[in-house]
Order: C-alpha cells, then structure tokens, then sequence
C-alpha cells in the first residue's frame, strides 16, 4: 500500500528516514531496504540533511522504490530555483516517487560546503502550492503540462516551541502549509510528550494527518547537543541521566524510542523515525515498542 492509502484507511502509519551517504557506495542502502521492507509504510530520504553533500535524495528514492519501498522525496528550497524544483518533481514523478516532503531547507553555513550560495528562490509554503498547481496540470506560470503528476505532499511541523509566541507561529505555519496542499505533517522529535499533546489538542481542528518525530538517543552527549543546537528538540534531564549512567547505551536508546512511540500512539496517526546512523536498529526500536 501507498502512504496515502494507508493514511486514509485510519492505520497507525510507521515511515522511517534514509539517509544517502557520500559517496556512490549504494551498498548500505541496499541493506537498509531489506530491513525495512514489511516493517514501515513509507521511508523519507533526506535531502543533502544538514546542508552536508551526499549522494542526491532522488536517485536514492528511485533505488528504494525497485525495492519494493514507497519512498517520501523531501525537496529542499535551499539549493535549487523555481525551474529546477518543478523540473526535479516532474522528473520524480516519471521515476515511480509521488510522494513529496517540502522543506525550507537549512543554511549551507551549518553544513560541509559553507562557500555555497543559497538560493531559497521559493518557501516550503510555496513549494507546497507548486505541487498543488503541478497536480492540476500546469506550471507555476499557467503552462499547461502535458501530462500532469498525482503528487501527495507532506510539510514539517515543530510542535516543541519554547514559548507561546513561538508555538502559535508554528500553528499559524502549520496552516498556511495545509491551505498551499499539504496533506499530511511529519514533527520534529518529540521526547516530551506532554508538549506533543498540547500541540496535538491545539491542531487537532485541521484535520490533517500528524507522523510524530522520533529520534534514538545514542548518547547523553548526543542529547545535550541536540537541546543547544536545535531548534525546538528539548530532551528532559532525566533522559539524559539514564543514557550517562547505562552500560548498554544501545539498548537503553532503543528502550526510551519505544517507550515515547507507546505513549504517543493514541495522540497521532503515526510515527516518523529519524534513526541518524541506527537505520539497521529500527526493526527493534518497532519490536520493542510493539509495531
């Protein structure tokens, strides 16, 4: 099944994030589609995450769907003008891959090339209603296409704001995303979830389809970067005690990912796994938290 078909149906969604490596060694990819395959709905490959260069989002997309996985492109705004995002997502589409997650994307300052220039030619918002307009079967300037996409595109959402200024802009955004196409949101990680089920209580009137983000901490030091440098990511002080004091930080990682998937379960319709390197450890972060 599709990630729109399973989202209509009512299923608790599982979709997990593929990061493409540097380099044309395609093995690791190959090996992380053979673990995932029959576990999750859909797996969203990152696009050059972290402004780092890596092996490009749609050929990996491309590589997961001929095995048999319905990858979730994300498109960043940050590296290509308004031709090459339309031309990228039309050449998607001819490729198998219809589903699109818009981003923003981050500065190329925070990433491996801080010499690049960043082009943020178009937002996330707008990316969104090109998308929208490439489905009715024209480009952004009323070019009528010939032969039109069936797109189903997804935007990004931080439920974990730190103030209440903060927190309604990411309503307000939250909005505008819907109102420009998007139909389903995947979040930033959650590891408070009584902040998830504020935001949820608050957004529940959209309507729309919310994957709560997941992350496995590796380390109390991976936690306390994470809160310094993240927007929006806050991991409680007790997390981060219980990864300082374990002897087993892979199983205690695993056991709090499943723990914060347990308790989330019934506030969203599904979960996003953003493993950063433990893509091989998803089947038991979904065994352990009973998927």
């Amino acid at each position: 099944m599709s990630l729109q078909s399973v989202l209509e149906s009512g299923k608790f969604v599982i979709t997990a994030e593929v990061g493409p490596l540097k380099g044309t060694d395609t093995t690791e990819i190959t090996e992380v589609a053979e673990l995932l395959g029959g576990r999750v709905d859909a797996t969203n490959v990152t696009d050059q995450q972290s402004s780092v260069m890596r092996l490009g989002s749609l050929a990996t997309c491309y590589l997961l769907k001929q095995k048999g996985l319905d990858p979730v492109l994300q498109m960043t705004c940050r590296d290509r003008n308004r031709l090459a995002l339309q031309s990228d997502l039309l050449s998607a589409y001819v490729l198998g891959v219809k589903n699109v997650l818009a981003i923003t994307g981050d500065l190329p300052s925070l990433g491996d090339h801080p010499q690049a220039k960043p082009v943020y030619d178009l937002d996330s918002v707008q990316l969104l209603w090109v998308i929208k307009r490439l489905n009715e079967g024209y480009d952004m300037v009323d070019n009528e296409l010939k032969g039109k996409p069936n797109f189903f595109p997804g935007a990004v959402v931080n439920p974990g704001a730190d103030t209440e200024a903060a927190f309604e802009l990411q309503l307000i955004k939250m909005e505008k995303k819907i109102t420009a196409g998007a139909r389903f949101f995947q979040t930033q990680a959650i590891f408070t979830v009584d902040t998830f089920a504020k935001f949820m209580k608050r957004a529940e009137g959209f309507s729309t389809p919310v994957l709560a983000g997941i992350i496995p901490l590796k380390s109390a030091g991976m936690a306390r970067f994470m809160n310094k440098n993240i927007a929006g990511i806050f991991v409680p002080e007790e997390l981060i005690n219980k990864m300082a004091t374990t002897e087993d930080r892979v199983r205690t990682g695993i056991e709090i990912a499943a723990n914060t998937i347990k308790e989330l379960k019934g506030m969203c319709q599904g979960i996003h796994i953003m493993a950063m390197g433990w893509e091989k450890r998803i089947p038991a972060i979904l065994d352990a938290a009973g998927l």
